[in-house]
C-alpha cells in the first residue's frame, strides 16, 4: 500500500516538514557513530532542501536509480559488505572462523540483494518520469 505524504501543494509552497515514517527513523539512529550521525544530517537536509526538478531527477539517480552503480544505494551496500568481512573489518578477526564466514556470507547477500538492477529500477524511472513529458 502506498504511504501518503500530504498534500503536493502547500502553503506559500512551502516544502512541508519530514513525515512521520522518516523522521521516526532518523531519530532512531541518533548517537551511533559519527558516520551515521553524517548521513542522517544529509538525508534530512536533502529531505527538507528545496529541489528543482532537475536537480530533484539527478538526486533520485544518485540515490538510488543509477544503472551503473554510481549510487548512494550502491555505496552502502559496498560498505555492509566490508563491515561484515573480516579482512576488512578487523573487528569480527576474533570471532571463530565459521561466525566470520557467516558473517561475511550474509554481507555478501546484502550487497547482491541491494545492487540488484530491480531494486534501483523504480528511483531511475521516477528519475526518468520527470524529464519524459
Amino acid at each position: 500500500m502506498a504511504t501518503y505524504y500530504g498534500p503536493v501543494h502547500t502553503t506559500g509552497n512551502a516544502v512541508p516538514p519530514l513525515e512521520d515514517d522518516l523522521a521516526g527513523v532518523l531519530d532512531d539512529l541518533t548517537g551511533i557513530h559519527p558516520g551515521i550521525d553524517l548521513l542522517r544530517n544529509g538525508i534530512r537536509l536533502l529531505a527538507l532542501d528545496r529541489h528543482s526538478t532537475d536537480k530533484t531527477q539527478t538526486l533520485l539517480a544518485t540515490l538510488a536509480g543509477s544503472s551503473d552503480g554510481t549510487d548512494i544505494l550502491t555505496a552502502l551496500a559496498h560498505l555492509v559488505a566490508r563491515l561484515s568481512t573480516a579482512d576488512t573489518n578487523p573487528a569480527l578477526r576474533h570471532l571463530p572462523l565459521d561466525r566470520q564466514k557467516a558473517t561475511q556470507q550474509h554481507g555478501e547477500q546484502a550487497l547482491f540483494d541491494l545492487t540488484d538492477p530491480w531494486l534501483h529500477q523504480h528511483a531511475s524511472e521516477a528519475s526518468g518520469s520527470i524529464s519524459s513529458h
